[in-house]
Formats: C-alpha cells, structure tokens, sequence
C-alpha cells in the first residue's frame, strides 16, 4: 500500500510503498477513505512524543470501512463504515472499567503507539471497545475532522469545563481545535470570545458562533481586554493552541472560581508553562486537561451533528492528497490557512 513514511524526526517524510497491515486478534483493518491532518502529527514527526518508534507512518484522525477482522472482533463485520477515537482504551484495565479509555493505563494510539492512517490502510486495535459506527448521512471527511480536534474539544467544553448556558468562555487560538471548542461553546449556549492573531481566523471564528473576537497581534494586554469583555472574567477558558504564553492567558484571564482547560498540547521546547499559581490558590481556579475523548460518549455528539446543532463541515478548510501530505506536515508549524485540512488517499 502507499503510505506518508519517515525513518528520521525533522527529517522529509516519503510517499512509499510499504506492506499491507493485517489484523491481529482484537484488530480490524480499515481502508482509509479520509484523514485528517493535525498539528500533533508534526508533533510527533518532530520526535516531541516518547511512544513513537521508528520507522513510522503518521495519522490518528480516520474514517473509512472495514476490510478485515480479527478472529476474536465480535461487535465489526467487513463493510462496515466506522471512525475511532486517537485515544483507544484497552477495556480492562482499572481506568477502562471505570469508563475513562481516554486515560488508559495501556492506550492504543494509531499514528503514535502504532502505524497510523496516512496510508490507504490502517489496523485498529481493541476494535470492539474503540470503533465507532457511521450514520450513513455523515460523509467521510466530515466523520474524519472529527477524530482529535472536534472531539477533544467537545468532552473539553462539555464534560471537562461544565460549559453552561449564558457564561463566558474564552478560547486562546481559532485553528481546528478552538474553532471546534468555539462552535460547541456556541451550541452550549455559551457566549465565546475568540482570540487568535490572524483576522481571517477570527472571521471564521464569529461564523462558528463566537460573541466577540481579540485579534492578540493589536491587543497589548488580552488578558485585560477579556476581563473588560466578560466584565469581571470568563467563566472557562481554553487554551486551543499549546504555548506558555496561551496557557498563562487562559488562567489569568478567568473570574473567581472560573475554570481552565489545557487542549492545545504542551510538548518539546513548551512542555513546562508558567502559571498564576497564586490566582489559582486566592481564587480557587479549577485547571484541567482534555485528551480525547471514549468512544461510548460519541453517540451525544453524533446527535447534535445530525439534528443540525453542531456543523464539524463547516471547519473543512481544504482537502489534499495523500502525495501532498508530506509537504503539508512539514508546514504545520506554520500556522498557516484556515480550518481543518483533510487528506483523501
């Protein structure tokens, strides 16, 4: 199969021929029919994450249908359309059991603990605790757009932060994870206020529902700027983007007894931030993390997609082919166009 492959971190990835997986007990194989394009991909080509061994394909955002399973898969059947959360629970262990696979003690993670989905195909372990059934009214890439950002921004607004009607929420950068977190906050009945340095980015930003937008390149105190906004604080605020300088703003930025979520990832060079940790003791700030999110707390979202409430398309911003993808993962420290970028192999 052609597949997105590199022996070296920082060093070009190649488009290549490479073996077809096959299934091991637990396991389905999966013909990819899109995938997303994520900054944890760069991320992880830049050697920023330990479980990654080379040589290694990359891709944890996928949607596509089964062409082969594992002799002890009961629930999956060849044919079937499904996505899969980045995160895949072993259903055993003692945070599976409690209902927690996005913090399992034995994780699977395509694209990082294993080959991932920059190729034409793609095994899937656990798959009958992981894998998700498509409806057939969502299409491929909008299911796939789906499997990191959307997802961890949907269990960050929802389950994490408590996100209620009428508060204010704050959200630090408008790529594909703020832009999610954004239209969910939106959709909460939450008033967001977008911040990001780019204009275009708080456009689309406003039509995925936010009240109010601070362009940070113009805004010398953002911090002073949201509390003058929400008249005191934001309620919640999330960091989308993954820098020491986002992640002190979001905590800062809150109202007493307001509550922090870390999305955007902390890793390499950013892997220790800074915070107010004296606002956080005077004002009882509650600071969590939201890292993907179960497959049994799909269903939830996937009626909100459906019933018209949560439009995940609308963060398309390009689609690419599998020959374009080593480029584009390279540049994804760029920040560079608007929205999520999905590869079609």
């Amino acid at each position: 199969m052609k597949a997105v492959y590199y022996e070296a971190f920082g060093q070009p990835p190649v488009l290549t021929d490479v073996p077809d997986p096959t299934p091991g007990p637990h396991s389905v194989v999966i013909k990819v029919e899109a995938t997303g394009l994520c900054r944890s991909d760069w991320h992880g080509w830049m050697g920023h994450d330990p479980d990654i061994r080379l040589p290694h394909v990359p891709g944890h955002e996928l949607a596509g249908v089964i062409v082969a399973t594992g002799r002890q898969v009961s629930r999956w059947r060849q044919g079937d359309r499904v996505t899969v959360p980045f995160v895949g629970g072993c259903g055993t262990c003692p945070e599976c059991a409690s209902g927690n696979h996005q913090v399992c003690e034995r994780q699977f993670q395509p694209g990082f603990t294993a080959w991932g989905s920059f190729a034409d195909y793609v095994a899937i372990d656990f798959a009958d605790i992981n894998l998700i059934r498509l409806p057939e009214a969502l299409d491929f890439a909008t299911a796939a757009s789906l499997g990191c950002r959307f997802v961890t921004s949907f269990r960050a607004i929802v389950d994490q932060a408590r996100v209620a009607p009428g508060e204010w929420v704050a959200v630090h950068g408008a790529g594909g994870v703020g832009l999610s977190a954004i239209m969910i906050a939106s959709a909460m009945g939450a008033n967001v206020i977008a911040v990001d340095l780019a204009p275009e980015k708080l456009a689309l930003a406003r039509d995925c529902g936010a009240v109010a937008g601070i362009d940070a390149s113009q805004t010398q105190d953002v911090v002073a700027a949201i509390r003058e906004l929400t008249k005191g604080g934001a309620h919640v605020s999330l960091d989308a983007l993954g820098s020491p300088k986002t992640c002190f703003n979001s905590i800062a930025c809150l109202r007493r007894r307001g509550r922090h979520v870390q999305v955007g990832l902390m890793l390499g060079d950013h892997a220790s931030a800074a915070i107010p940790m004296d606002k956080v003791i005077a004002h009882e700030i509650e600071i969590r993390g939201s890292h993907g999110m179960q497959a049994h707390r799909y269903p939830a979202m996937m009626e909100m997609i459906l019933r018209g409430k949560l439009a995940p398309e609308k963060l398309i911003g390009r689609t690419i082919s599998l020959a374009e993808a080593p480029e584009a993962l390279m540049a994804m420290d760029k920040f560079a166009g608007t929205g999520i970028a999905i590869i079609r192999p």
